[in-house]
């Protein structure tokens, strides 16, 4: 197993890619500090892991919550090894129909905020430590591409890929490695809120094999990252979204 013997805190635990993240850490041996804003959502974790996870609930928003959160973990598993900044949120709204702060400020909060208090709170205690770590944070196909209604959302992402490589720059001196992982459509309940829309079909056509990707994929790759077999994957982000970014939607199949 990968990640025996590592301590991993994960945020947006609770989610589609979250909980598949959780399922596979533990399988690959590590020990897991899973934190999120759903109180029912922790439960069932508990009830499913056991000893190999422990629960908090965490607003990223708030950098005093996501410090303590990390101090909660060595705490309990008695040191950090990894930390995933996964808590992310999303509208599908037109820009021109924004509210600033329910369309603007709360994503904002939430996918770039969250990030930089993740990274900063991590990087302070691998320091502390003494020890080397990883920092991962979900980054989306959208940090690098514009698309209708999701402005917020693709300007968030866009600064995860850049605090990404700014902060593998400085912690690189205390061996601390920072990457992301970029997915594409993947089946979750965020995603879901364009079948309402009616356009899943349309979203499903836009990675290669027409296919949506599944969030046990996702955590796949994300254990990867996190292990020491990436040891020189560093300050990058990983597309991991069945080539969404290179190609252009097929005329042909319109």
């Amino acid at each position: 197993m990968r990640l025996t013997n590592k301590v991993a805190v994960l945020t947006g635990a609770c989610g589609g890619i979250g909980l598949a993240i959780v399922k596979k850490l533990v399988s690959e041996g590590a020990k897991v500090l899973a934190a999120d804003m759903s109180a029912e959502g922790l439960s069932a974790i508990e009830q499913e892991y056991g000893d190999s996870v422990a629960t908090l609930s965490v607003n990223v928003t708030d950098y005093d919550q996501v410090a303590g959160m990390i101090d909660h973990a060595c705490e309990h598993f008695g040191r950090v090894d990894i930390v995933i900044n996964n808590a992310g949120i999303g509208n599908a709204k037109m820009l021109l129909d924004h509210d600033p702060v329910a369309d603007f400020e709360g994503v904002t909060a939430v996918n770039q905020k969250g990030v930089y208090y993740g990274i900063l709170a991590a990087g302070k205690k691998f320091k502390q430590q003494g020890t080397a770590g990883v920092i991962l944070n979900t980054s989306s196909v959208y940090a690098t591409m514009a698309a209708e209604m999701t402005f917020t959302y693709n300007v968030s992402k866009a600064a995860v890929d850049m605090m990404t490589k700014a902060a593998a720059l400085e912690l690189a001196p205390l061996n601390v490695r920072v990457c992301a992982v970029a997915p594409g459509r993947v089946d979750t309940p965020m995603l879901r809120q364009y079948e309402a829309l009616g356009l899943w079909d349309h979203i499903r056509k836009e990675q290669m094999r027409a296919t949506f990707t599944q969030p046990e994929e996702i955590a796949n790759v994300v254990a990867f990252l996190v292990s020491d077999e990436a040891n020189c994957i560093n300050g990058c982000t990983v597309d991991a979204s069945d080539g969404f970014n290179s190609f252009k939607y097929p005329l042909l199949n319109a």
